[in-house]
């Protein structure tokens, strides 16, 4: 009888251990529990955080481990499968996805070009704004050097001093794809990250750069940011800003324009979230969080919402 009792004991014991396993995988694969190592893109890096602190509210015994250092380094770190997620703010490349890379897009945002709030011919460029072309000519060519070149006036010979991403990273890709190029064409000094760029461009009345819009414009204030004002584009290139075009005083507004697809695409660009063949476990649930109920913080945060129907498109291929 001792020995049937202790055969029992063993049995009950072992179904106890393996309960604890399976419970324990479960919770693993529901997203409740465990550890995700989140990477890349400055532009996601806010709303990444933001998601991480609202996700972690709700399942306390994830962690989320997010760092941010450029779309290349998000797909670089997503691909050698030393992250569980990548950001990308880019298009992702036909090589990338050969390689493994599996991706959805998940919120959208822009490229701005950003000057000094001291530049010297600030008032011409905000009443007339700025060409694509003249753009190009300052970022590939080179052909434009002044700041009187680029509102027609010969009486100002201010050097343009450009700046441009030292980083691999989607707002260069942006910025250069809107010129018809590649980051690499982009001309000017080489400064890494957003803040990077922000803060060169702040410091030099000089100074051109390009920056993702949740760095352009004051979170709380919806401002742009102290020191920093954005450039208008000249969209028609009638030499004026028109009223359709005037858009850029605070962020609501640029948000608002690139939903109604007035401002160009690109600059205006989605936002993606990348592994390695498929998201899994703890992963996978975090994404779900994002495209369902994640949806209600992006706004908030200053990101531009996708479409309900792109929304359920990405929801369908993160379940293939």
């Amino acid at each position: 009888m001792i020995g049937m009792n202790k055969k029992i004991l063993v049995i009950a014991a072992s179904i106890i251990v393996v309960a604890a396993i399976v419970a324990y995988s479960y919770i693993a694969s529901t997203g409740t529990k465990g550890t995700i190592k989140v990477s890349g893109a400055w532009a996601l890096y806010p709303m990444m955080v933001k998601w991480a602190e609202e996700y972690q509210k709700i399942h306390p015994d994830v962690k989320i481990e997010v760092s941010a250092g450029g779309a290349g380094k998000g797909m670089t770190d997503a691909l050698a499968r030393l992250v569980d997620i990548g950001m990308v703010s880019r298009d992702i490349y036909p090589e990338e996805i050969a390689n493994g890379a599996y991706y959805v897009s998940v919120t959208k945002d822009s490229v701005v070009a950003t000057i000094n709030k001291n530049n010297p011919v600030l008032s011409d460029i905000q009443a007339k704004g700025v060409t694509r072309q003249t753009f190009y000519d300052i970022y590939i060519v080179g052909s434009v050097t002044t700041w009187g070149q680029v509102i027609g006036r010969l009486d100002v010979s201010d050097e343009i001093h450009v700046y441009t991403r030292s980083d691999a990273c989607g707002a260069a890709d942006t910025w250069a794809k809107y010129l018809g190029k590649k980051q690499e064409d982009l001309r000017g000094t080489g400064v890494y990250g957003d803040p990077g760029l922000l803060e060169a461009v702040r410091q030099d009345p000089l100074g051109i750069g390009f920056n993702n819009i949740g760095y352009a414009y004051d979170l709380q204030t919806k401002k742009q940011v102290e020191g920093i004002r954005v450039i208008p584009i000249d969209i028609n290139e009638n030499g004026q800003v028109d009223s359709q075009e005037d858009f850029y005083d605070d962020k609501d507004r640029i948000v608002e324009a690139i939903l109604q697809l007035v401002y160009p695409s690109p600059p205006a660009r989605n936002l993606n979230l990348v592994t390695k063949d498929k998201f899994t476990g703890s992963a996978k649930e975090f994404v779900r969080w994002i495209l369902t109920d994640g949806q209600a913080y992006v706004e908030e945060a200053g990101y531009v919402p996708l479409p309900q129907e792109t929304l359920d498109e990405q929801l369908a291929k993160l379940e293939e």
